[in-house]
């Protein structure tokens, strides 16, 4: 083997044997985190989850998953849960300055802005839809979803591509219909 081989082996062992070494040499401080800022993020946590679980309920609920009997009682129990979370977090943290108490009323606005749309868009599914500029587009996706239901006739029993009226084989594998 050559000297030069051997040093750039050697070489390459120092620099593992250095990288690995690394974490056992370095002398860390750990920083402990108390108690307070454990529960702190603990609740942030479960308020995210409870929100998420909110906006699932009512996403279900729009789509008819969960019965209109369930919804009310299911929606105060979430509701009262994320309330209970919410005094903690205040408890907590108590706004300190101004600039919060800002941001406090802000966030009041914005939930007060998304209750009044979710109001009217649950009054919106009973009654018509106002005239709006989208209209013309909505007729014509209307009259294309229309043309499109008259022509189709099922999906291939081989394949499951759609099939049209006027098909005789299933365009895709070609299997008499």
């Amino acid at each position: 083997m050559e000297l030069g081989a051997i040093f750039l082996v050697l070489a390459l062992f120092l620099l593992v044997a250095f990288f690995v070494a690394r974490p056992f040499l370095e002398r860390r401080v750990l920083t402990l985190v108390s108690a307070d800022e454990h529960q702190h993020s603990a609740l942030l946590a479960e308020r995210d989850r409870l929100i998420g679980t909110l906006q699932e309920l009512d996403f279900d609920h729009t789509l008819g998953k969960i019965p209109a009997e369930d919804y009310p009682a299911m929606r105060a129990e979430l509701l009262q849960h994320a309330a209970e979370v919410l005094r903690k977090l205040d408890e907590l943290t108590p706004p300190a300055n101004a600039k919060s108490a800002r941001k406090t009323a802000a966030e009041e606005r914005i939930e007060a802005e998304v209750a009044a749309r979710r109001a009217d868009a649950a009054i919106g599914q009973n009654a018509p839809a106002p005239l709006g500029e989208d209209d013309d587009i909505e007729e014509r996706i209307a009259a294309r979803r229309a043309a499109r239901k008259e022509k189709t006739a099922g999906f291939c029993s081989k394949c499951g591509k759609p099939l049209m009226k006027s098909d005789k084989f299933c365009p895709s594998c070609g299997k008499p219909i």
